[in-house]
């Protein structure tokens, strides 16, 4: 016989959450959702979901509960706050959480969670963007026990292309920050290179093409130069306000490890002032324009 597939919830219905849920139901995965708003969860209910109305009813049934959720403040109150998911935890259960998130809150967020219900955490971050999240090409990178790795790894194959254990709770969100350090550092390179090759006279939409293979070739770069080129920034595919958040993640993380990275602070604060001119919301294509302007 066959044996069962495991019962899967998901907390988290956006730009991510969406799709890596249709990839669980299409896989044939029982799966119950919840979100914030709730109506975001309606195209996954059409499809076989089950829908409820708080966090901690998403462990009534279900083996393991996925989060992916926006920042390290909104996975605390989903998992610990009113009707949050400590509430209807119970050992056995895992939670594997593809947020990204500050490495030492994770920490201390999965030691509370294990004490006060015996549930295990894994932090399994991802890469790839809502494209990698449709066609279940993620990079994910994982922090917490071999064993409970070992036990999602046929649910994480629906979902990525690759899943790397990069040691205990907290490692994935430390590599998760170096991944960021770099797509951003990227994304502003890429607005500086197009704005400029457009000041002096250059056809910036050749810009990816010309340089495809190349040691400057990149995914940010064969999406973003285009997109920026073209001035095409709808419809968002991701936001400002992630990688201004996951900068300051990376800065505040250096700065407990005693290191220096100056390029990450740079990036941190162009990206700041980007996203206090109204583009928070918008998508990183949008960062050419802060360099056009400067250039005006």
């Amino acid at each position: 016989m066959t044996a069962a597939l495991p019962s899967l919830a998901f907390a988290g219905i956006g730009l991510m959450g969406l799709p890596m849920c249709r990839r669980l139901l299409a896989a044939g995965y029982p799966l119950t959702v919840w979100n914030r708003s709730p109506d975001k969860c309606a195209p996954l209910v059409a499809a076989g979901a089950r829908q409820v109305a708080t966090p901690a009813e998403l462990c009534r049934e279900a083996d393991v509960v996925m989060l992916c959720l926006a920042n390290t403040a909104v996975v605390h109150e989903v998992v610990f706050g009113a009707g949050g998911v400590v509430e209807g935890a119970r050992a056995g259960q895992l939670l594997v959480d593809f947020s990204s998130l500050e490495p030492a809150a994770t920490r201390e967020m999965a030691g509370a969670l294990e004490t006060r219900t015996g549930m295990h955490w894994l932090d399994t971050p991802v890469s790839g963007g809502t494209l990698g999240a449709e066609a279940g090409t993620l990079a994910i990178m994982a922090g917490g026990r071999t064993e409970d790795l070992d036990r999602v790894r046929p649910v994480l194959a629906h979902l990525g292309q690759r899943v790397t254990h990069m040691g205990a709770v907290g490692a994935g969100q430390v590599t998760k920050v170096c991944n960021q350090m770099i797509v951003a550092c990227n994304a502003l390179v890429i607005a500086e290179v197009v704005a400029l090759a457009e000041q002096a006279g250059v056809d910036a939409t050749l810009i990816a093409e010309a340089l495809a293979g190349g040691f400057a070739d990149s995914k940010p770069l064969q999406i973003l130069a285009p997109q920026m080129a073209e001035s095409r920034f709808e419809p968002v595919k991701w936001h400002v306000r992630t990688l201004l958040k996951d900068l300051d993640t990376a800065v505040k993380l250096s700065r407990e490890q005693g290191r220096a990275t100056p390029m990450s602070g740079l990036a941190a604060q162009l990206m700041r002032l980007h996203g206090s001119q109204g583009n928070l919301e918008r998508d990183p294509a949008t960062l050419v324009e802060l360099y056009r302007e400067t250039q005006a």
